[in-house]
């Protein structure tokens, strides 16, 4: 971008941070760098500046990198979740691009700063990812690259099995102490010498986790015993960010509608040139343009925003008596569900059977050369929606054991939800967990039909039908 550009878009910037604020917006103030695609790439493959180095986050930036090479996709906006928000511009884009950007940005960060699952995480996590990257460059240094590097690939491997709401579990009450024993006749002190010895049967073996333990990550730093001080802070590294994006994962789909809703209506208060809004419109529609292999969050998150207005604004007759809706808040109630809600719960709430056939929903399956449709039930499509975003699409594993067989072995167990898991990956994903644990390791899940347990001893995978499998 040239300097006359630049200054164009400064302009604008201030102009749509009013639009914004006029229209109900409440962004966290918010700084615009623009930076060359390369930037961008690494922008995009490590999550957030500064991030530790690892092959997985060189591999993205390939991935990225290609797409846009090829004209397949591009990147054309990143946005942190930070206060101040720091967002990074594309200088390839055209004003008009950046322009929208820049609204599309301000949604984003209004839905940082208010939606509920966002709350609790760090608005520093810049500077924080910095300082842990330069930790893992010191264990790099002490105890070698190669090393460290296979570590965190075993600690990757099963990064998004965290718990954003850990359980408050209750302290076991002490017991209450025992009184002195009184005397039974008037002479009874005489001889009485201290409180009766009464035999105490020895504490039961406490099992640990007490109960089903679903922050893996968290479990083995705290309970491997073999564990180096470097090895179990590397752990709490990973998990820590994790943690941070965990929200992120858990709202897409409202974020990135959100996001389009309110990119929309500020360009349309803009004071565009006729010869943008062709432009625009294009943009727009490219941004939104649905796909049968995939769900387009933007497509869907603003389709489920417009239609939550339009049917708290003018109600139905039916929703009127039905749900007591008194019509005229449509823009209040938009708003409410953005700092309450998350995917799962803003689909099964809000997507109903006319927008499932205006959105065309339904479940495909490729036969014979095309696409067909396999389900068209709304309520089986939006299930089915929801089913596949709990636990951000992730097996669902908890720890039933840390000490299995009175051996410090790992018992893990999937939690069915209707899909089993990939044999393959879960055997070689195992072998990284029993590189963590430092002991054989076990995953109890179904195949088949049969409950089976996958285990692992460092050497090689072997699978066994469980007898008497639990309910």
């Amino acid at each position: 971008m040239n300097a006359a550009e630049m200054a164009e878009l400064e302009r604008a910037a201030g102009q749509i941070w009013d639009i914004a604020l006029r229209l109900g917006l409440d962004p966290f103030p918010t700084h615009f760098e623009v930076v060359p695609a390369t930037i961008m790439y690494e922008f995009g493959a490590y999550g957030i500046p500064g991030r530790f180095s690892h092959w997985t986050h060189g591999r993205a930036y390939q991935q990225i990198k290609t797409m846009y090479d090829f004209g397949l996709s591009r990147i054309y906006e990143l946005v942190i979740n930070a206060n101040p928000a720091q967002a990074f511009l594309l200088e390839n884009n055209t004003v008009l691009q950046n322009k929208l950007v820049i609204a599309h940005v301000l949604g984003h960060s209004d839905f940082f700063k208010h939606n509920a699952h966002f709350q609790g995480t760090s608005r520093q996590m810049v500077e924080t990812v910095n300082v842990h990257a330069e930790r893992i460059r010191r264990y790099e240094f002490e105890h070698g690259q190669q090393p460290v590097e296979e570590f965190l690939d075993a600690v990757l491997s099963i990064q998004e099995h965290v718990d954003p709401f850990p359980r408050m579990r209750p302290r076991e009450p002490a017991e209450p102490p025992r009184p002195p024993r009184r005397p039974e006749t008037a002479y009874d002190d005489l001889f009485y010498l201290g409180e009766e010895k009464v035999p105490v049967a020895p504490p039961a073996p406490r099992k640990v986790p007490p109960e089903p333990e679903k922050d893996l990550l968290l479990f083995i730093a705290e309970h491997a015993r073999q564990l180096e001080d470097w090895q179990r802070d590397i752990l709490h590294i990973v998990r820590q960010e994790q943690l941070y994006f965990v929200p992120q994962m858990r709202t897409k789909i409202m974020n990135e509608g959100w996001a389009a809703y309110w990119h929309l209506r500020i360009m349309r208060e803009l004071d565009l040139p006729h010869r943008d809004y062709l432009e625009f419109a294009q943009l727009h529609a490219n941004v939104l343009a649905p796909s049968r292999r995939h769900i387009n969050p933007y497509h869907v998150g603003l389709k489920l925003w417009e239609d939550i207005e339009r049917r708290w604004e003018t109600p139905s007759a039916e929703e009127r008596e039905r749900y007591g809706r008194p019509g005229g808040q449509g823009r209040q109630r938009i708003f409410e569900v953005r700092t309450e809600e998350d995917d799962v719960s803003f689909l099964r709430n809000y997507l109903t059977a006319d927008l499932v056939e205006e959105l065309d929903l339904y479940l495909y399956q490729y036969e014979n050369g095309k696409w067909v449709i396999v389900e068209k039930d709304w309520r089986v499509v939006r299930d089915t929606l929801v089913a596949s975003m709990t636990n951000f699409g992730q097996p669902y594993i908890v720890v039933e054991d840390g000490d299995y067989r009175g051996n410090h072995e790992l018992y893990l167990r999937h939690r069915m939800e209707g899909n089993e898991l990939d044999m393959d990956y879960a055997q070689r994903t195992l072998g990284y967990v029993q590189r963590l644990w430092g002991r054989p390791v076990h995953l109890e899940t179904v195949l088949d039909g049969k409950v089976v347990v996958i285990s692992h001893d460092g050497t090689r995978p072997s699978t066994r039908v469980l007898e008497g499998a639990r309910g």
